[in-house]
């Protein structure tokens, strides 16, 4: 690196941290630091990616380089991922979230957090059609997902338990949905929450890892096979 490279850098860094140069204000065009410091623009550009290494400004095509850390992207509309998104990416993702919140479950729930997954359970065994089934189905994994006691993990399972709520979903479940099954789900659902009013996150996990394995393998299989 060059003296007048090495001295640029320094007097940038000095107008930064005295605040000459603001927090978020936008620096001024190539072309007036180079004339300022004396130096190419060529050169300008080096000792921008410099600083941009150490984390003292961002740069945006188009719009310009930027004292301080790059800011966090706008997190994605929920609205537009449903849109975009299809009954398969749902069941993926809840089969890497919800046996971490049964785990968590199982460590954390309380009393009327064991209650309200005992009422889902016994509300879904008389449950007189698909929909008041899959209403108690979904009140019992957002009562395990409460039972968990994380904020974080809470808002990420009531985005996907939305999309859980759109039409095409509904369709699929209503058309894997046999008496056999949804006794095999009541069973699974009744076994996890023996794993969680036990205090055994391993198993908890496991099994409703396996649950939802099984919603997956019925509510696929048969797109599947038209498919093929």
């Amino acid at each position: 690196m060059t003296e007048n490279m090495t001295d640029t850098i320094q007097r940038l860094r000095v107008r930064i941290d005295s605040g000459e140069y603001a927090d978020g204000a936008r620096l001024p065009p190539e072309r007036d630091l180079a004339a300022d410091f004396g130096v190419s623009r060529a050169a300008v550009r080096k000792v921008m990616s410099v600083l941009e290494a150490e984390g003292r400004i961002w740069r945006h095509v188009g719009r310009g380089t930027f004292v301080g850390t790059r800011p966090p992207q706008d997190a994605p509309n929920l609205a537009a991922i449903t849109r975009s998104t299809h009954p398969e990416e749902v069941i993926e993702v809840r089969l890497l979230l919800e046996p971490h919140i049964a785990g968590l479950a199982a460590r954390r729930a309380t009393a009327g957090d064991i209650e309200a997954m005992t009422r889902a359970i016994q509300r879904s065994k008389t449950a007189a059609d698909v929909a008041e089934f899959e209403l108690w189905d979904g009140a019992y994994h957002r009562a395990m997902a409460e039972a968990a006691h994380n904020t974080l993990l809470q808002g990420l399972f009531d985005a996907i338990n939305a999309i859980r709520q759109e039409e095409i979903w509904g369709r699929l479940k209503e058309a894997s949905l046999t008496g056999a099954r949804k006794q095999a789900y009541i069973r699974q659902h009744t076994d996890c929450l023996d794993a969680i009013r036990d205090r055994d996150p391993g198993r908890a996990e496991a099994l409703m890892r396996d649950h939802l394995e099984t919603v997956k393998q019925n509510m696929f299989e048969r797109a599947k096979a038209v498919a093929v």
